[in-house]
């Protein structure tokens, strides 16, 4: 049986930065055959820096543009993959070297499952977020070619494969919100303004009951639910931090629903 080869697939966006995504590739560079990065912008100083450390002509670039809905390039990168098996990655992702080698010994095994669902532990400012519901987060990025695609109707969606799904078992390490300020932009803002976009959609529309809904009733079960029920405080001020301005981007759907109804109505 011939050894089965694995593509990396990576989107990124204009925000995302030169330092996070050279982390991403150093973390699978050396032991994958093939790394595909749908880019959100024209050619720049950062792909210009990405290509100097692609010494053996690994990584094949896509320039597109930024789709409101994003996993449109992540499903641009999984559609250009050439290798029996893709793991999708983000930018801001790295695979640890527990995970590299359960991945390769996995795939080497030509396995029955057409998919893999993998843990995922998440860094808040710095520390990682074990407790809130926060871990193992888990979700399905490894899976053969052809057998696994994005919806691409949400943010949260997990991957749709043909066939049998198993499950890794070592940590996927995500670096999305190193400071406050990260999280406020990358969570709070661009997520709120999605999830308000969807809600638009589906014909909800701002009302007494949703004013509620969403600026009393929503953020207080979700700090309730992840602070204290699901032990965010073991997280220490992390946990607390996060807890509270994670409950506040209802708040922000709800002024964004508000927006876009008197927009487009």
């Amino acid at each position: 049986m011939k050894d089965m080869t694995i593509s990396i697939a990576l989107a990124t966006y204009s925000g995302d930065s030169l330092d996070d995504i050279k982390k991403c590739l150093m973390s699978v560079y050396d032991w994958v055959d093939e790394i595909v990065i749908v880019y959100g912008s024209p050619e720049d100083n950062k792909t210009d820096a990405i290509k100097k450390i692609d010494a053996h002509k690994k990584i094949l670039f896509i320039f597109t543009d930024n789709p409101s809905m994003f996993h449109i390039n992540k499903q641009k990168a999984i559609d250009a993959c050439t290798s029996d098996w893709i793991l999708q990655l983000d930018a801001d992702e790295i695979v640890s070297s527990e995970l590299r080698d359960e991945i390769l010994e996995k795939i080497k095994s030509n396995p029955t499952e057409n998919g893999f669902w993998i843990p995922r532990l998440n860094y808040f400012i710095g520390k990682p977020l074990r407790k809130g519901g926060q871990y193992p987060d888990p979700t399905i990025r490894l899976y053969r070619r052809r057998k696994g695609r994005l919806p691409c109707k949400s943010v949260h969606e997990q991957a749709e494969i043909d066939g049998k799904i198993g499950s890794l078992h070592h940590d996927l390490l995500h670096y999305p919100w190193p400071t406050i300020e990260d999280y406020i932009n990358k969570a709070l803002v661009r997520y709120s303004v999605l999830e308000a976009k969807q809600l638009h959609k589906e014909g909800i529309r701002p009302s007494l009951v949703n004013l509620i809904k969403y600026i009393k009733i929503l953020p207080s079960w979700w700090f309730l639910k992840t602070y204290l029920r699901h032990r965010g405080y073991v997280d220490g001020y992390a946990g607390f931090i996060f807890s509270l301005f994670s409950a506040l981007r209802y708040w922000i759907t709800y002024a964004k629903l508000i927006e876009l109804s008197q927009n487009k109505d």
